[in-house]
């Protein structure tokens, strides 16, 4: 497939071009639409909004203000179990409830550093979550790629 606007060739099942960062089906460039500075809060509100989307790409904080919440929220759901003498349904409940959110932002996450959201299944092998954890700490690839503008630079 070629861009609509620069006319380079690109990946046929890319949403974007890797070149120009225009929309591939519309030709539509869409710089300047920066996300807000993500924080604590705001990720939290991303991870929700954004229940099921695997396409695009999500900055460096909002995935790990994302981790940070489903510990302390993993943490406190513990906390009541033990205290209540219950038998891990309220933290079953919080880890079913983030399960979807946490794969959507680690496959943003991954799209933000130039790589395929496919590359989550290597968590499943041994020691493969060090490999998600060297990605997950990347910074984001500065120019547009095949997933998006760079939600941290706009361009």
């Amino acid at each position: 497939m070629y861009c609509p606007n620069c006319g380079i060739e690109t990946d046929s099942d890319g949403q974007f071009c890797g070149s120009c960062g225009a929309n591939l089906q519309t030709g539509e460039v869409v710089y300047g639409s920066l996300l807000p500075r993500v924080g604590f809060v705001d990720a939290i509100k991303l991870g929700f909004s954004n229940y099921f989307t695997f396409s695009g790409r999500s900055r460096r904080s909002e995935y790990w203000y994302w981790t940070l919440f489903e510990y302390l929220l993993f943490g406190v759901s513990i906390l009541l179990e033990g205290l209540f003498g219950g038998e891990g349904g309220i933290f079953l409940i919080c880890l079913f409830v983030t399960l979807i959110p946490s794969l959507s932002i680690g496959v943003r996450r991954l799209h933000d550093t130039g790589k395929s959201g496919w590359w989550m299944l290597i968590g499943l092998i041994p020691f493969g979550g060090i490999v998600l954890l060297v990605f997950f700490v990347q910074d984001s690839e500065k120019l547009p790629n095949s997933h998006g503008i760079n939600p941290k630079y706009g361009s």
